[in-house]
């Protein structure tokens, strides 16, 4: 269950105010959870114990359609393998969550959740009216996997207890979370611990960022990012 009020969190990360706090929440191991967080929330998942899992969607709350795109979170930096800097984004071309913070490097993008993500996110998605087909692949956190030489897939594991990943909202969205299992963890019995989850209060990103102008490509898709948010409101 989540604290509530998120405020009373006894230990709120370094610099923030308590009254900031939107969510607090520790996600037990085969656990999900989801909220909605404004534009410009910091949202720190933090691996507890060294074996948390952090199988991640995001959709645009205002319009749940557009949603996260796996492909053009790849494609847009040239990058496959997550990490501080990292744009992800809906098939409109817009940011939905950026990177800002990583201590982990174990991540991946490739594989999706996998039958029992799948099963957590099915029931978490329905309390914001999304049903199974609204399912794309997710990202996870915390379990890495690389691309070898022969186009197959190793697992790398865990960068150790205490990892800690933020991601900076760059619009409203629905976040849905299941900490479960990798699907190319290569053990036989689920070795899943704790998810803490924080989020606070902050700003989006702002043209004299430096991440703003990372790249072309990454420039362009805040504009379009910041071009739709503005017609909105």
């Amino acid at each position: 269950m989540p604290t509530l009020p998120a405020s009373s969190w006894p230990e709120p990360p370094q610099g923030v105010s308590p009254a900031e706090l939107t969510w607090a929440e520790v996600v037990a191991p085969g656990g999900a959870t989801s909220k909605v967080l404004s534009r410009g929330t910091s949202l720190r998942l933090r691996d507890l114990h060294g074996q948390a899992c952090a199988h991640l969607l995001l959709y645009n709350a205002d319009q749940p359609w557009e949603r996260l795109n796996v492909a053009d979170t790849v494609k847009i930096p040239w990058q496959a393998y997550l990490g501080v800097g990292h744009p992800l984004l809906s098939d409109q071309g817009r940011v939905l969550a950026s990177i800002v913070a990583d201590d982990s490097g174990r991540h991946d993008a490739l594989c999706g959740g996998g039958a029992p993500a799948r099963a957590r996110f099915v029931n978490v998605a329905a309390k914001h009216g999304l049903e199974p087909r609204d399912l794309p692949p997710s990202v996870s956190l915390f379990q890495g996997v690389r691309v070898q030489h022969d186009g197959s897939l190793a697992w790398l594991g865990s960068a150790g207890a205490g990892c800690a990943v933020t991601l900076r909202c760059e619009l409203p969205l629905v976040v849905l979370l299941a900490d479960v299992q990798h699907p190319v963890d290569p053990r036989p019995e689920p070795e899943v611990t704790a998810l803490e989850v924080l989020a606070w209060r902050g700003r989006a990103t702002q043209p004299e960022d430096a991440l703003w102008t990372a790249t072309p490509e990454l420039q362009r898709a805040f504009e379009n990012t910041t071009d739709y948010w503005e017609a909105r409101t």
